[in-house]
């Protein structure tokens, strides 16, 4: 690891191509009769289930529900999130399959939700509002949960601790995503982006703002947009080297590179937004600036 970097986990090429993708139209929603074999897909959907303790109730998963490890290792696996197939899902035989708005390709989601099985698709809307409302849908689809409150008051209180700490930034860092370098060219995370939106809660100035979406960047742009630190997914790709990422000549000359500022996290952790996303967020912030975790030691906090 270089110096200046922080490596938080792992990630992979799943990921990386959802979080490229498009989502679909919202569906209905509301308490399902049958909730005894549920296919969830979406890490973020996983993550909730089992908070709400209906983890007994999955049957089946997709690759990118790696949280708690538990679920990929305990459940049966029906694949990537975006390369689902209609058989394979619907082999499972569930009651009911709970799906996250990136979900795909989309002539599958189509035939899903044509078939006899309720499909119940949660909205993406990378906000603390937006992972109240995932809560919200999914708890309503399982009926009643008595972990409903207590779960959503839990990633509140998580998200006004960060809105405190955020306010202790005196000077904000500006922050540059890269989903991936391949042939020498960047892709990053413009606006519009999750990457944007954790970057607004961690405290940073997403670099690449004035980009919609996510976008290769050339050499001269990266000088212009002058990142102070470069964030990245530890192994997003194959043959990616995040660790080699600031010796490449489209990050040569930025400041990141000169002060040798990486940071490294797990994709699915940064960017699901799912009941960890405060946590993610103040992660990154601490990564981004070392003064606050130094002063949150000082104070034993």
């Amino acid at each position: 690891m270089i110096p200046g970097s922080h490596r938080l986990g792992g990630a992979s090429l799943a990921l990386a191509l959802c979080l490229m993708g498009s989502a679909h139209a919202g569906s209905a929603e509301g308490p399902v009769e049958d909730t005894s074999r549920i296919v969830s897909i979406g890490g973020d959907v996983t993550e909730i289930l089992y908070e709400l303790n209906a983890a007994s109730k999955i049957v089946a998963v997709d690759t990118t529900s790696t949280y708690p490890a538990s679920a990929l290792k305990d459940k049966k696996s029906i694949g990537y999130v975006r390369a689902l197939s209609t058989e394979g899902v619907l082999s499972m035989n569930p009651s009911v399959i709970i799906a996250g708005a990136y979900a795909g390709p989309p002539e599958v989601v189509a035939a899903l939700k044509a078939s006899s099985v309720p499909y119940v698709e949660v909205p993406e809307d990378p906000t603390p509002e937006g992972i109240a409302e995932k809560i919200r849908v999914i708890a309503a689809t399982l009926g009643s949960s008595p972990d409903t409150e207590a779960l959503t008051k839990k990633v509140a209180a998580e998200f006004d601790a960060l809105t405190a700490q955020r306010a202790r930034i005196k000077k904000p860092v500006r922050a540059l995503f890269v989903l991936s370098v391949q042939n020498g060219r960047a892709i990053v995370g413009g606006n519009g982006t999750v990457a944007d939106a954790i970057f607004r809660l961690a405290g940073a100035v997403n670099a690449a703002a004035k980009i919609n979406g996510y976008k290769p960047l050339g050499d001269e742009a990266a000088i212009e947009l002058a990142p102070d630190v470069i964030v990245t997914m530890s192994n997003p790709v194959p043959g990616n080297e995040p660790h080699k990422m600031l010796g490449l000549p489209v990050f040569r000359a930025t400041p990141a590179a000169a002060n040798k500022r990486l940071v490294e996290m797990d994709g699915n952790y940064l960017l699901n937004f799912g009941p960890r996303a405060a946590q993610a967020a103040r992660d990154l912030m601490l990564a981004l600036y070392p003064e606050l975790a130094a002063s949150a030691q000082g104070s034993g906090q």
